[in-house]
């Protein structure tokens, strides 16, 4: 893998990450604090658990349009066309912002879901699962439909997974979270 192609998977994923990381920033507002499984249980256990909530979804949602937003503002300076993999001017960039911060979270979801399946409890630490379910989301959502690539879609998820562990570790550094990885 070249420097150039691993820069433009993380160039790819950076609306990925935000909308990934936003349902931590934004939980303190109580606007949309309402858990997007509305407190139902599968087999007695909770669909998703009390952290996965409406108002991190559509946070994380609109965080990812908005940096989509911003690539697509950068994307007539060569530097940031050179980067990307996307054609931002042949795209809906709302609907694709929207499909990155839902495919996300989605990811996301679906991890929490099989989470609680197997006894975890919410914000409870499942190494590997909690590194690429995010990551599974936006392939699914956005990398084989728009680029049809396993071969991206590969080396997607070992970036997400290797970026996933060094920012969490950052957020336990600077006091954000509690668990190094």
């Amino acid at each position: 893998m070249s420097f150039v192609f691993l820069l433009k998977i993380l160039y790819l994923l950076l609306p990925g990450a935000i909308a990934n990381m936003t349902p931590v920033f934004v939980r303190k507002i109580k606007f949309l604090d309402y858990p997007l499984d509305f407190n139902l249980k599968f087999f007695g256990k909770r669909l998703f658990g009390k952290n996965k909530t409406f108002r991190g979804l559509i946070f994380g949602i609109l965080a990812s349009i908005l940096i989509v937003l911003l690539q697509s503002f950068l994307y007539k300076y060569k530097n940031f066309y050179d980067i990307s993999f996307v054609g931002y001017n042949n795209i809906n960039i709302f609907g694709f912002g929207f499909l990155i911060g839902f495919g996300v979270l989605f990811g996301d979801l679906a991890g929490s879901f099989v989470k609680r399946r197997f006894g975890f409890k919410p914000g409870e630490h499942f190494f590997v699962l909690d590194q690429i379910n995010g990551g599974i989301g936006f392939g699914l959502f956005v990398v084989l439909p728009y680029f049809m690539s396993w071969n991206l879609f590969f080396w997607m998820i070992l970036v997400w997974f290797i970026g996933h562990l060094i920012i969490k570790y950052l957020g336990y550094l600077f006091g954000i979270g509690k668990e190094k990885i």
